[in-house]
């Protein structure tokens, strides 16, 4: 054989060796990695569970293509009886804004059906010029100085504590249909009659300035309705969850599932007076009969990252493109930032300036990263600029909302800055 011949092979023999060794080390490193992380997760879930910041949760975060993290933790309640599975729904509470009303937004701003700078009373009829004249890019931003919140579930009460009977009666008919509980029965005008003109007579700030409000969010539906003919949970669906096969993501979700598959929440001791399950736990949105754009809608970890990775892709996965990245960029961008408002459009956006006690996310959260909180504990969470999707559901809400301990634990932010850690341990 010839010399060079025979310091070919030589040379390719080490190579090869060289690149499996290599590669059984990167291996090596890589599982170790992982096993590290999962022992820093498993650290804070546990603490929290222990401290009753909530009795179990689901947590799944991705970067790029690559899974990252997706673990079930807990119970679904204390009792510890039914333990918590990955695919479990949960309440989004909140993040219904941004998975829901501004997803649809996005839609109509696309189909050329409405101008973000034109006011909410071109929209949405019998609402007023009070809040009627703030704009439609003021109201998703929370620049519109709208009020916060209506305790609707209050205001239709007697002195003496009882129901109005022209909003609510204890037994269902053709006037009552909605079911809020076996005892509770909602009047089939409550929106038109109670819940738009509650927002109509609302107060407003003489100038517009930030201000978070859910308000707004109640008129979505009707928004959508008025421009397309077609229900608010339907456009939802033929739009956006239907073809991400997101079959989880929606509302009343005891329509589709048994109630072993879905996280409770609040026992109510004020409204309606036993455990909620299976029911959104927002009371506005129950009297919207479970349809809102400010809560209400359920799902599970994966279909909502699905939703999320939509966003994070620029409105793509896959082959379906679903918006324009034009349109993802523009709703996901600080509106009004010379102003103190950190807010996109619907979207929730990293503070400011970083505040270890007040944010809900990492540190280490670009400001080009978005998404949004929910009042039952949950989280959801994107950063384009280091491909990191976040989804965090929980019930920290169960057994009542007075418990605050997933934030004075900071296990949210906490979890999340292990992700980017994580992420720098793993470059090369």
């Amino acid at each position: 054989m010839h010399k060079f011949s025979v310091y070919l092979l030589i040379f390719s023999f080490f190579w090869t060796l060289s690149l499996k060794l290599f590669g059984q080390e990167k291996d090596s490193l890589s599982i170790k990695s992982i096993s590290s992380l999962k022992d820093k997760i498993d650290s804070i879930v546990f603490a929290a569970i222990e401290n009753e910041a909530f009795p179990g949760c689901v947590i799944y975060a991705s970067h790029g293509d690559s899974l990252v993290y997706f673990e079930s933790y807990g119970y679904h309640t204390y009792d510890s009886i039914t333990s918590v599975k990955k695919n479990d729904i949960y309440d989004l509470a909140s993040i219904t804004k941004i998975a829901g009303a501004t997803l649809a937004i996005m839609k109509l701003y696309e189909e050329g059906l409405i101008d973000l700078d034109k006011p909410i009373n071109e929209y949405v009829n019998g609402i007023g010029k009070k809040v009627g004249r703030i704009t439609l890019r003021e109201a998703l931003a929370h620049q519109g100085g709208i009020y916060p919140w209506i305790p609707f579930h209050q205001v239709i009460r007697k002195k003496n504590g009882d129901f109005r009977a022209k909003d609510i009666q204890s037994v269902d008919s053709d006037n009552y249909p909605f079911e809020i509980t076996d005892q509770l029965h909602l009047s089939d005008q409550f929106y038109e009659k109670r819940i738009k003109k509650l927002i109509k007579k609302s107060k407003v700030t003489r100038n517009p300035s930030y201000r978070y409000s859910g308000l707004f969010f109640y008129l979505v539906p009707e928004l959508v309705y008025n421009l397309t003919g077609v229900q608010f949970e339907d456009y939802l669906d033929q739009s956006f969850y239907g073809p991400l096969e997101a079959e989880t993501l929606g509302f009343n979700p005891l329509e589709n599932y048994d109630l072993s598959r879905i996280a409770p929440t609040e026992v109510d001791t004020f409204f309606r007076m036993e455990p909620i399950h299976g029911k959104v736990h927002d009371e506005g949105a129950i009297m919207m009969r479970g349809v809102s754009g400010n809560a209400g809608l359920f799902g599970n970890a994966e279909d909502l990252a699905t939703l999320m990775k939509m966003l994070l892709n620029y409105g793509k996965l896959d082959s379906l493109q679903l918006l324009q990245s034009q349109t993802v960029d523009l709703f996901t961008s600080a509106q009004y930032p010379n102003l103190n408002n950190r807010r996109g459009l619907g979207f929730d956006k990293p503070l400011l300036e970083y505040d270890s006690v007040a944010s809900s996310v990492a540190k280490d959260a670009s400001f080009r990263s978005f998404g949004h909180t929910g009042y039952t504990g949950t989280l959801v969470w994107a950063d384009p600029e280091n491909d990191l999707l976040f989804v965090f559901l929980t019930n920290r809400v169960y057994p009542t909302r007075n418990n605050g301990a997933l934030y004075q634990l900071n296990v949210r932010p906490a979890i999340h800055q292990i992700l980017y850690d994580h992420l720098k341990d793993e470059k090369p």
